[in-house]
């Protein structure tokens, strides 16, 4: 029988099987032996050992097409970038940090900015002129009002999605109105393994539809992206791409180099100074780092 781990604790992994429900697996001695961990995400095949209880074994764990170190998950499809659109102000720079990183995975974002229900639409039109030329899709949401729900289950659909972003935002709110049985799914795990329900989080993956899961992490609401060095970073601004060949100089990093395409946009419009901002404090920091 095969199924996808929605949730991994104390030893115990819970494998959702489609048509089934959920099952409580160990993972057989071998995995540790041969240095295999399940993760959050990863398919796997088990054996079931009492049917009534939903009790298994984990026999295989599937290869990858991906994975993430920080939080630890596996075969995720795409990012779910939420920011508040007001309260808080939008912190841009972390913004940035998210979507670096996510570049740096190769895993495709989508941008949502929630709360739209207490911004002007001067407000919004200013968010859509920072993030409009990187190419990913922008929702505005509003989870008290319920604004663009079901625009954002239609693009969830089919998909894996990690959750991201910080604190205070309205991710759980966002969750709530995705998955309305969400808090009852975790109350039933947290009773079968005789833990409360606030006790340390781990990231879990909510069943959408068919095909369709939403990866709650609460370890990816704040990150630092100093783990590469500063001339990769231009790769991960997409809105860069279209002017490099432009530069002057071959390998251009668009920071201080004369006869600079990209800076030239900057001062035209067609970038957003608010990324790229965020691009030369990012690479500050990089150029500025520690070497060991």
């Amino acid at each position: 029988m095969q199924g996808k781990i929605v949730k991994g604790i104390a030893g115990f992994y819970y494998v959702d099987v489609v048509g089934s429900g959920v099952y409580e697996c160990k993972a057989k001695g071998g995995f540790r032996r041969d240095g295999k961990k399940p993760l959050v995400g990863d398919n796997v095949e088990i054996c079931v050992l009492d049917e009534d209880r939903k009790v298994g074994s984990m026999t295989e764990i599937f290869p990858r097409k991906n994975q993430l170190i920080r939080p630890a998950a596996a075969n995720v499809d795409q990012a779910l970038v939420v920011f508040a659109a007001a309260r808080p102000k939008p912190h841009f720079n972390l913004l940035d940090r998210f979507l670096v990183r996510m570049e740096r995975e190769k895993i495709p974002v989508i941008l949502c900015f929630n709360k739209e229900d207490i911004v002007t639409e001067e407000d919004v039109k200013a968010l859509e002129d920072i993030y409009g030329a990187t190419g990913y899709p922008l929702i505005f949401t509003s989870a008290k009002e319920e604004t663009n729900i079901e625009i954002l289950k239609r693009a969830l659909r089919g998909k894996t999605t990690v959750l991201a972003g910080p604190s205070g935002v309205g991710k759980s709110s966002l969750v709530n109105r995705l998955i309305p049985e969400a808090d009852m799914e975790t109350g039933e795990i947290s009773r079968k393994i005789e833990r409360g329900k606030h006790t340390t989080r781990h990231s879990q993956l909510f069943l959408l539809g068919q095909d369709s899961y939403l990866m709650d992490t609460p370890g990816f609401s704040s990150l630092s992206v100093l783990d590469f060095e500063k001339e990769e970073l231009k790769a991960y601004f997409p809105e860069f791409a279209r002017w490099e060949e432009a530069c002057r100089f071959h390998g251009c990093d668009h920071i201080h180099e004369p006869g600079c395409k990209v800076k030239e946009k900057v001062e035209e419009g067609a970038i957003s100074p608010v990324r790229y901002k965020s691009y030369q404090e990012i690479y500050e920091e990089l150029r500025g780092k520690r070497r060991y």
